[in-house]
């Protein structure tokens, strides 16, 4: 079977605008865009990834000093918010310092922060905020509550696991910036990934007792992108200087972008498989949309039903209700704790924009003229390269010893379990030990498999595109086996 065409993509790939109205902007709804941008772009269109030139990292160059600011960033307590026990820290690190352009992270410490591991997170997009949706809306210590003004605890917070840091970037991404303009029309796959690695560098530096822990990556979505790409300039950086910069162990990414074939067909086989398209419809997709046997009006005709189909479904998460009121409340609503509220961007949105809670976060240092959003979808215009294929990546860290695993909510359409099985299937690896169900809390949390080689698949039971969202408990029980390098339990 051969590709399917671009016309198809960019006809089909327009499906997150049937509840862009009614959710927002989220990092879903960017990616769909993204792939419409990418489409009309050839130079988007390479197979494989192109390092941005690590080898030419002149440390004492990059690494600026950093005496002093750990103490600066400490965050004593946002606007809100209920007592913890842990540290938390938030502010700028410079990556390049001629073209003033810094990156915002914030640092959520485990209470017993020196016995665990440090965890990276990166929300995908391109272009969407890792405080908007990591931090704020799946696996950080905090909540935004109805009213836009307080927080209440997540208790299945990753940094009860490990000492979680999230970044936000490239520039332009949430609080992170850049004085000089013209880098906005050279940003794409391999500056995010070079801006990363120098990131960390000055981090560590900053941190230095993190310096020889445990270092994992983790993300969501394109970050399917993001993580393996950091993952090969760390190797890469490592070997060049002959030491261990960044202690690199694991990489771990969730409903993430991987193969663009495999993505997409298995995507359509999602919409089949739970009765959101005919079988019919599937098969005019299957035999009418692909470059080797193509046929115009049948493709468009199925394309054309399918969106109808999708109509007034969240697509991120097929069985979970849309944002009926988008308004805020004057006195927060009772939260629940294992479920997210469908309209908690909105109250995301105005939580992050009070400039009290920028200035304790110490964040929009250069009082930006425009309000801070989830996602900076004007990134990805001129984004410069995003290739068809990870699958390379992600065989390097293996053959490299770095452990690697992919997690799927088995309710996102977006980027499906289905899509998540058929990009392994085509990386060729050999089975360890077969598909078996995992518990968590007496039931079943999901369903794993290992390969030969270090690659683990799991899938999360109810959750959608953003798996700590929906399922915060299984996604913690997954994490915490994944840093401990076992498997959850359940029958074998």
């Amino acid at each position: 079977m051969g590709k399917f065409t671009l016309f198809f993509l960019v006809f089909t790939l327009l499906l997150s605008n049937f509840v862009a109205s009614t959710l927002g902007k989220k990092q879903s709804d960017v990616l769909s865009k993204f792939y419409k941008a990418k489409q009309k772009n050839s130079a988007f269109y390479k197979s494989y990834y192109k390092a941005s030139g690590v080898e030419n990292v002149e440390l004492d160059k990059v690494i600026l000093p950093q005496e002093g600011l750990k103490a600066k960033d400490w965050i004593n307590k946002l606007p809100g918010q209920p007592p913890v026990r842990f540290q938390q820290y938030g502010g700028y690190v410079t990556v390049n310092q001629s073209a003033g352009r810094a990156l915002y992270y914030y640092f959520t410490e485990a209470e017993n922060s020196e016995a665990l591991p440090l965890l990276l997170w990166l929300n995908g997009g391109p272009g969407c905020s890792s405080i908007a949706y990591g931090s704020m809306e799946e696996l950080g210590p905090f909540r935004v509550n109805s009213d836009g003004k307080t927080l209440h605890r997540n208790h299945y917070a990753w940094n009860r696991a490990a000492n979680v840091l999230f970044l936000e970037s490239p520039a332009g991404v949430g609080f992170s910036y850049t004085n000089t303009s013209s880098d906005f029309n050279t940003t794409g796959d391999s500056t995010t990934a070079n801006d990363n690695v120098v990131f960390l560098l000055n981090w560590l530096e900053r941190f230095p007792e993190y310096k020889k822990r445990d270092f994992y990556i983790s993300g969501e979505s394109y970050a399917g992108h993001y993580v393996p790409q950091l993952a090969h300039e760390i190797l890469q950086l490592n070997k060049l200087e002959k030491m261990t910069l960044i202690n690199l162990k694991g990489i771990i990414i969730g409903n993430a972008v991987i193969n663009d074939d495999t993505d997409t067909i298995g995507m359509y086989e999602y919409f089949a498989s739970h009765a959101l398209i005919s079988d019919g419809t599937y098969h005019d997709i299957l035999n009418s949309c692909y470059d080797d046997n193509y046929n115009q009006s049948k493709c468009e005709k199925a394309a054309e039903v399918t969106n109808k189909n999708l109509n007034n479904l969240d697509i991120y998460n097929i069985y979970y209700p849309l944002c009926k009121d988008e308004n805020l409340t004057k006195y927060p609503k009772t939260p629940t704790p294992l479920q997210i509220d469908p309209c908690s961007d909105k109250y995301i949105y105005a939580y992050m924009n009070r400039r009290d809670v920028q200035d304790a976060l110490h964040a929009n240092v250069t009082n930006l003229k425009y309000e801070w959003t989830s996602c900076s979808d004007s990134l990805f215009y001129d984004w410069k390269d995003s290739p068809v294929t990870i699958i390379p990546l992600l065989k390097e860290s293996l053959a490299n010893g770095v452990r690697v695993w992919i997690f799927s909510g088995d309710t996102d359409g977006r980027v499906p379990v289905t899509s998540s099985k058929r990009s392994i299937q085509a990386m060729n690896l050999t089975v360890d030990q077969p598909w078996r169900s995992w518990l968590n809390g007496g039931e079943v949390g999901g369903y794993v498999e290992t390969y030969k080689g270090g690659l683990t698949f799991a899938t999360v039971r109810g959750a959608g595109h953003e798996v700590p969202s929906y399922q915060p408990a299984r996604a913690l029980s997954l994490i915490s086996h994944f840093l401990s390098g076992t498997l959850p339990p359940g029958d074998h």
